[in-house]
C-alpha cells in the first residue's frame, strides 16, 4: 500500500488494536473467535519466537540505532536488512524470551539489501528457507518487526495484518535516488515499513516465511511512501552463500550500474587502498582539475554520508556512486577529526558524454 506519512500512526494505531482485540469480543466469552482469526493467533503465537530485536550504530543525523530480525537456523544464524545499524563494533541481539547476545555480522550482500547474523546459541525456533512461499494479490498476511522499538526485553514484536496488494519491481528511492535492489517486492496494502521495521518478517495467515519487510522508502513515481516486502525466494541463494563461507555473486543490475554510473576517480576522488571488506572510505587525494577540486576535501577525511546514505566502506561507496547520472544532485558528509562537513555539488557530464 502507498500511504501518506501523516496518516501512520493514526492507522498503525488502529491495525495494532484490530490485532489485538480480534481475539474474542469483550463480555462474550463464549464467543468462538472466527476462524481466521483464530488461525492469526495461532501464527502470531508461533512466528514471535522466531523474531528478534537488533540494538546497533545510530542515535546521530536521525537514524535510529534499532532494527528487526528473524531466525533462519537453529543454531543461531539471523537474516535482517543491510543497514548502519550492524556498523559498530557490537551489535546487540535480544530474542523473544529477553535473552540477549552479542551478534557477529557474517557478511552481507548490499545490493539484495541483505545481511546475515550469527549468535552463539543452540535449538532455536526458525524459519525453513527450504519450504519457501509464494501468493498473489488479494492474500491476507501479517507483518512481524520491532517498530518503533516498543519491544526491548521479553516483550513480544508488534504484528501488523494486511493483504498482497501487488508482486512488482521495486521503483523507489531515498531522496531523488533510486535504492540498490530494484527486483520484484510483495506490495503490502498495511502501513508495515516503520522506523526500526526493516529485517522484520512477513508470512501467510499461517506462518509460512513469505519476505523481510524493507526500509522506509518513497515511491520514484508518486513520492508516496511504499510499503514492501522482498520475496524470500530473492534472498535465500545469498543466505547460504553467507552461511557456507563463500563469496555472493554481485547482482547484475548492480554490475549494468557500474558501467553507466560514476566511480570515484570520475570525480577526482582518489581513497586509500582497498585492502579489507569493509575498508572505510578515507581520502588520500582530490585530483586538480576534477568536479571535486576547490571544495574543501583534504587527505585523511573519512566519507560518512553519500545522499543521506551511511557509507560503510570504500565498495559501499563506489556502489553508490556507480548509481548516479550527469546532472544528478550530490551531497557527501566527511568526517574531519570531530567535525562533519558537508560538500555538495552537481555530477558533471563524463568527457565525451
Amino acid at each position: 500500500m502507498l500511504s501518506d506519512p501523516s496518516r501512520v500512526t493514526l492507522i498503525v494505531g488502529v491495525t495494532l488494536l484490530l490485532a489485538i482485540g480480534s481475539a474474542a469480543a469483550p463480555g462474550d466469552d463464549s464467543a468462538p473467535a472466527p476462524e481466521g482469526a483464530r488461525l492469526s493467533q495461532q501464527t502470531i503465537a508461533d512466528v514471535q519466537p522466531r523474531m528478534v530485536k537488533i540494538f546497533g550504530a545510530g542515535g546521530i543525523a536521525n537514524l535510529q540505532s534499532y532494527g528487526s530480525g528473524f531466525l533462519i537456523s537453529p543454531d543461531g544464524h539471523i537474516a535482517t536488512v543491510w543497514s548502519h545499524v550492524l556498523d559498530g563494533e557490537v551489535v546487540i541481539v535480544i530474542l523473544n524470551d529477553g535473552r540477549r547476545f552479542f551478534g557477529q555480522v557474517l557478511g552481507a550482500a548490499p545490493e539484495l539489501d541483505l545481511a546475515l547474523i550469527k549468535i552463539d546459541a543452540q535449538n532455536l525456533p526458525h524459519f525453513d528457507l527450504g519450504r519457501p512461499a509464494s501468493v498473489g494479490p488479494g492474500t491476507r498476511v501479517l507483518g512481524f518487526s520491532n517498530m518503533f522499538k516498543v519491544a526491548t526485553g521479553d516483550e513480544a514484536v508488534s504484528v501488523l495484518h494486511g493483504v498482497v496488494a501487488a508482486r512488482t519491481p521495486l521503483t523507489a528511492r531515498r531522496g531523488r535516488f533510486e535504492v540498490p535492489y530494484r527486483g520484484p517486492v510483495y506490495i503490502v496494502d498495511a502501513i508495515t515499513n516503520n522506523s526500526g521495521a526493516a529485517g522484520g518478517a512477513l508470512t501467510t495467515y499461517d506462518g509460512r516465511l513469505l519476505g523481510m519487510i524493507g526500509r522506509e522508502l518513497r515511491n520514484a513515481d508518486s513520492n508516496i511512501w511504499i510499503n514492501y516486502a522482498i520475496p524470500i525466494q530473492e534472498l535465500a541463494a545469498a543466505i547460504n552463500a553467507i552461511r557456507e563461507g563463500r563469496v555472493v555473486e554481485a547482482n547484475r543490475l548492480q554490475a549494468e550500474d557500474a558501467a553507466t554510473g560514476y566511480t570515484p576517480g570520475d570525480l577526482g576522488l582518489v581513497l586509500v587502498p582497498d585492502v579489507v571488506f569493509r575498508t572505510p572510505a578515507y581520502i588520500e587525494s582530490i585530483r586538480p582539475g576534477s568536479a571535486l577540486d576547490g571544495l574543501g576535501l583534504l587527505p585523511d577525511d573519512l566519507v560518512v554520508f553519500v545522499n543521506d546514505e551511511l557509507v560503510h566502506s570504500i565498495r559501499n561507496l563506489e556502489e553508490q556512486l556507480a548509481r548516479l547520472q550527469a546532472e544528478d544532485d550530490l551531497s557527501l558528509i566527511v568526517r574531519r577529526g570531530n567535525q562533519l562537513l558537508p560538500v555538495k555539488l552537481t555530477v558533471p557530464r563524463k568527457v565525451g558524454d
